[in-house]
């Protein structure tokens, strides 16, 4: 076995950083369960998270999530009908903005939802397919059930952050010392010699169908297989000698920016994470780490990341740092009193690869490609390489399922 990364160091994406000051912050956010962590092997190199909460700030006030919001009259009403509507409705919605109406109720889902939805993917809700609804975990009943277990065990009680294995009171946010790279770091442990950084792969060769090579810095080396974590619209440009990848060239992924902001104070956030649907802003998401992880930041000060979607090369990914701060300082006013006098510095993290689209456009070819690349021995894995909205432990349980199960097609 072989392991190319074309970055300088194993974990690609998956980085954290910390200043000269004693911030810390991830490469966006990245959320680990006591479970994932015990299975790699590093549950005693983790805290436990006490902590996460989610908010809306919408019309000047924060509703809790989700139970804040249906303390609004119009929006459980929506709610309500939305839900008696659904047993005489039950057929396929066309697009996001039909299924999040007929599941929320229309108040809800135009003044919330859908928002929020366009803001972070950047397309009309028409054009997007219903299945990103189908993304949103958890019922009712059972989120109700794991927030009380998170009450009563003063732990982060992880919900929506694993569909691969099933939620409860014992699974709950961890996160490890050293930062989130140290679950990779973990598990390249052993293959010494097997992981070679700064190699980027330049083809997979396909003949009849199968994967026969791959071809790094000019050398050709014969494979049975290819594991592919690379984005899915590149694998047409790296799969030579078939035309079944073709498809995938059209399939896009949102460009962010995540702008860290170092601040005076603790607890400026209503909660962990607050949610910004109103157009007004230009961002959509806001997270005060250090409410959950304490020790993120130094004492008495805090770090908010600030999530912007563009796209590259437009006005705001063209922004210097410092006008993106200051950006944010002026639009969290409203948010955070005086937040410009907190200010302490500002760090900028830029993405071109994000968040996986789901466009009608393409849906077709999408759920197609979930069943197979339609290359013998080509398995795509991971967030970029399945295109699906995943978090780190369901990337970690679909990746082992589907090496397995190359393996045993190969044994």
């Amino acid at each position: 076995m072989l392991v190319f990364e074309a970055s300088p160091r194993v974990a690609g994406l998956a980085q954290s950083f910390t200043d000269e000051e004693g911030f810390s912050h991830d490469y966006g956010a990245h959320f680990v369960t006591n479970r994932l962590a015990a299975t790699v092997g590093v549950g005693d190199r983790c805290r436990t998270v006490r902590r996460y909460g989610e908010t809306v700030w919408i019309g000047g006030r924060t509703y809790g999530y989700p139970f804040g919001l249906m303390r609004s009259p119009r929006y459980a009403l929506g709610g309500a009908l939305a839900a008696a509507g659904g047993w005489f409705d039950r057929g396929e919605k066309a697009s996001a903005a039909e299924w999040f109406r007929a599941s929320y109720g229309r108040a809800l889902a135009d003044e919330v939802a859908l928002p929020l939805v366009e803001a972070w993917s950047g397309a009309p809700a028409e054009e997007l397919a219903a299945s990103v609804g189908d993304k949103i975990p958890s019922s009712l009943l059972g989120t109700i059930g794991l927030k009380l277990a998170a009450r009563l065990t003063r732990r982060a009680v992880a919900i929506g952050y694993c569909r691969e294995l099933p939620q409860s009171a014992q699974v709950w946010h961890v996160y490890p010392e050293g930062g989130v790279a140290t679950l990779c770091e973990r598990l390249a442990e052993g293959l010494d010699g097997a992981v070679r950084t700064s190699a980027p792969v330049e083809k997979i060769l396909v003949e009849a169908g199968k994967v026969r090579a791959v071809r790094v810095g000019g050398q050709e080396i014969p494979v049975a297989a290819a594991v592919s974590t690379a984005p899915v619209n590149l694998l047409p440009q790296l799969v030579s000698g078939t035309d079944a990848v073709t498809p995938l060239a059209r399939f896009r992924y949102r460009p962010m920016l995540f702008v860290n902001l170092r601040m005076e104070g603790r607890g400026l956030l209503p909660d962990v994470v607050t949610w910004t649907p109103e157009r007004r802003f230009p961002f959509f998401r806001l997270t005060e780490a250090p409410l959950s992880m304490p020790w993120l930041a130094p004492p008495g000060k805090t770090i908010l990341t600030v999530d912007i979607g563009c796209e590259v090369g437009d006005a705001s990914w063209s922004r210097s740092d410092d006008d993106l701060a200051q950006l944010c300082l002026d639009e969290l006013e409203p948010i955070v009193g005086g937040a410009a006098r907190r200010f302490l510095g500002a760090r900028v993290l830029r993405t071109k690869i994000a968040y996986p689209i789901f466009l009608r456009e393409y849906e077709e070819d999408r759920l197609r490609f979930q069943r197979s690349t339609g290359v013998a021995g080509l398995v795509s894995v991971g967030r970029n390489g399945e295109f699906d909205h995943l978090l780190m432990e369901d990337v970690y349980w679909r990746t082992v399922r589907r090496v397995r199960r190359l393996a045993e097609e190969l044994a």
